[in-house]
């Protein structure tokens, strides 16, 4: 209330009255409102006040002391005050018959002691403050002569009735399922143990189940049924891959929409909106601004205003850690909320403790329950002592399966065959046995090594899959993929890890170069997947010749992996053990010192000197700085064409980028001297011809476009992500 009150008490000055005239700017009305509040020992308060425009800025005590007047003579946005001495606000505001609310509790009182907690909270109040000032605005200017005109709320969560219908849906899918009766009965316990479990108190869960055991409507069912049993508001899917993170949202929706309605299941990624009637049409039926449905989507996405919302590792973890009002505005949704995080071994390792005590403190402070979801559970509850050091309450989830390891054995699809990985494969050798089995598959660690075997099988016919190929090209490949396996038609595929998460195909043969044992076990649920063949699937590990991989915390954990191996022999690699599983992130966790790393005690220092932007800057899931591609996918030709030539009108507007995704292929910043440059050609911003932004560009060389290698210039392919 007091932050509500107090943010704009800089707009009573008479150099903000001027504003309103057009005769001033370059004003600051939100350090006045911010100064009063410490005086009423509101520390939160004047850091959400304060950072409503601005983002929040820091929680150190110098810091706050220069929001006094008195030191804003030099002002750090080079702004001037909108009144020169903070009673005469104080007075314009009593004479409008205001007052500051009495304060019974605050969230940091005079403590100014920086923590993962404390800084949470910080941001929780920001939000609920930025949302109300968003929201206040556009009622004002949607308004009229009668007053203000708030935009219509979100739909509100019917757990109860949205259960039902997630039940039903279950029933009719196994009732037509052609999965054998073992994984049938796996997928009934698993849906069993979640409605079971959600009678449960609220707070920490983990869910540890295999591929193919229907997690995706069980996580569900869990969290419908717990919402029923503690009256929570919400419900939130966090996924890490866009290609899941679609399928779930559809998912979703056509079982929820037909009921409750298209606003119901919240889509919120970089994704979301692209696709079919999302934008209106010009008279030259060109896109143009988005449609009414859209627009209502964007809004609903700005504040998480939906009941149930599917959205990225991206979106949620790096909001919990931002300072920026956008960010923010949607965090004060996740109170009495239900967040399911699916592919939960994807959090990187210096991420980890910064992580778990953030979301800890959401669950024992803000009464949400938060599940962590795979079938390569973490061993996080090893971290729980570095995660109370931060001043959170701890991680030591429960389980909601009693014991998974009955989920697993009756779900073993798959004979694994460990090369050593001191025995390196020639491509030649590769290739070679690839080949002998009429449908299979080859996922490597790096691009260039999907490119060198798919060149050594010198056959038109394989199909190649990587981030090379835009989107619009990759679902091509997995349409021509899924056709030749259900058909039984000959298919061989090279392809890199893109291919290992949420991508539904079932080869009865896989060969997968050494990495981490989660992407191992996640190349395993490609093969036999749906336990439907006469015999186990076949699963090769081997080791290229060319050693390579993406990052050193992979190349680490590979290493492990491989250690694992050494120390064992190939009848210790029990991956269908959650046990061992466990038991291999633990060593990981402790050869790589976790909690100590250089990455994470950069975090933490950040975190101690109460830097709300140095936290922001420093927790990113993803680190490297990347550009996007519009490339000419041949079958996709006129659509291309299409957007280059709008990208020349009228240049980059949201509705471009939107339409554009499709068609587009991410690589990592080239270096200045990169050839690349010369065949890149920037979208301008839109309404301003002469001015180039370096995000999005367009690829000007149809001939680097492959049919089936994708996007591949001259050169290196050290740039290409994924």
């Amino acid at each position: 209330m007091l932050a509500g009150q107090l943010h704009d008490l800089g707009k009573y000055g008479d150099r903000f009255q001027a504003r309103l005239r057009g005769e001033e700017s370059g004003l600051d009305h939100w350090s006045a409102g911010a100064w009063v509040a410490l005086e009423y020992k509101c520390a939160a308060a004047a850091l959400a006040i304060q950072g409503h425009h601005i983002g929040l800025q820091s929680l150190a005590h110098d810091d706050l002391k220069r929001l006094n007047p008195k030191w804003l003579a030099e002002h750090p946005q080079l702004l001037r005050l909108t009144a020169p001495e903070i009673q005469t606000l104080k007075n314009h505001f009593a004479d409008d018959d205001l007052t500051v609310p009495p304060v019974k509790q605050t969230v940091l009182g005079s403590s100014l002691d920086a923590t993962v907690p404390t800084m949470l909270d910080v941001r929780m109040l920001f939000s609920t403050l930025v949302d109300a000032d968003y929201l206040d605005t556009d009622a004002h200017f949607e308004g009229d002569a009668s007053g203000k005109r708030y935009r219509p709320s979100g739909p509100e969560l019917d757990a109860s009735n949205a259960l039902k219908l997630v039940l039903e849906n279950i029933k009719q899918t196994q009732a037509n399922a052609t999965a054998s009766l073992d994984v049938l009965n796996v997928r009934r316990s698993l849906l069993k143990a979640c409605l079971q479990s959600a009678e449960r108190d609220s707070g920490l869960f983990t869910l540890t189940a295999p591929t193919g055991s229907g997690k995706t409507l069980a996580m569900l069912a869990f969290a419908l049924a717990h919402a029923v049993k503690h009256g929570l508001d919400r419900i939130i899917m966090v996924i890490p891959y866009l290609t899941i993170t679609e399928q779930t949202a559809r998912a979703y929706r056509d079982i929820l929409a037909p009921i409750f309605g298209k606003e119901y299941v919240l889509e919120h990624h970089s994704l979301a909106g692209v696709g079919e009637e999302k934008f209106q049409q010009d008279s030259e039926g060109k896109s143009g601004q988005p449609s009414f449905a859209e627009r209502r989507r964007q809004l609903l996405a700005e504040n998480w205003d939906a009941p149930l919302i599917v959205t990225t590792n991206v979106q949620l973890l790096e909001s919990l850690f931002s300072n920026r009002p956008s960010a923010c505005r949607k965090l004060h949704r996740l109170q009495r909320t239900v967040i399911l995080f699916d592919e939960a071994q994807t959090l990187p390792a210096h991420l980890a403790v910064p992580t778990l005590a953030a979301l800890s403190h959401l669950s024992a402070g803000y009464g949400s329950s938060v599940v962590f979801a795979t079938a390569t559970q973490p061993a996080f509850a090893h971290l729980d002592k570095a995660v109370t050091e931060t001043k959170a309450p701890g991680w030591q989830p429960r389980e909601i399966v009693p014991d998974p390891s009955t989920l697993f054995a009756p779900m073993k699809r798959v004979e694994f065959d460990w090369d050593s990985p001191d025995a390196p494969v020639h491509w030649d050798d590769l290739a070679g046995q690839l080949v002998k089995s009429p449908q299979a598959l080859c996922i490597v660690n790096l691009k260039r090594h999907a490119k060198s075997l798919w060149e050594k099988l010198n056959d038109p016919a394989t199909l190649h899959l990587s981030t090379n190929l835009c989107a619009a090209h990759r679902q091509d490949v997995l349409m021509t993929v899924r056709k030749r396996l259900s058909t039984n038609e000959p298919v061989h595929m090279v392809a890199t890890q893109c291919v290992e998460a949420g991508v539904d195909l079932d080869f009865p043969t896989v060969m997968r170069a050494w990495g981490p044992l989660d992407a191992i076990i996640q190349a395993a649920g490609r093969c036999n997947r749906e336990g439907r063949r006469s015999q186990f699937g076949q699963l090769r590990v081997f080791t290229p010749e060319d050693t390579g991989y993406p990052t050193d915390s992979y190349q680490q954990a590979t290493q492990i992996a491989q250690m694992i191996f050494r120390r064992h022999g190939a009848t210790g690699m029990d991956i269908d053990d959650p046990a061992f599983i466990t038991d291999y992130y633990r060593e990981l966790y402790d050869l790589a010192d976790v909690a100590g790393a250089p990455a994470t005690r950069e975090i933490f220092d950040a975190i101690q000197a109460g830097s709300f932007p140095d936290v922001a800057k420093l927790y990113r899931l993803i680190k490297q700085d990347a550009i996007n591609v519009l490339v000419p996918y041949a079958p996709q030709q006129a659509l291309f064409d299409n957007l280059r030539t709008q990208a020349d009108g009228t240049g980059l507007t949201a509705a471009w980028m939107r339409a554009a995704r499709t068609l587009a292929v991410s690589l990592y910043r080239p270096k200045d001297s990169d050839p690349i440059w010369d065949a890149l050609i920037p979208v301008p911003v839109a309404g301003w011809k002469q001015r180039e932004q370096n995000d999005w560009f367009i690829y000007a060389v149809p001939e680097h476009y492959h049919p089936q290698l994708g996007l591949v210039p001259p050169g290196t392919l050290n740039t290409w992500i994924g």
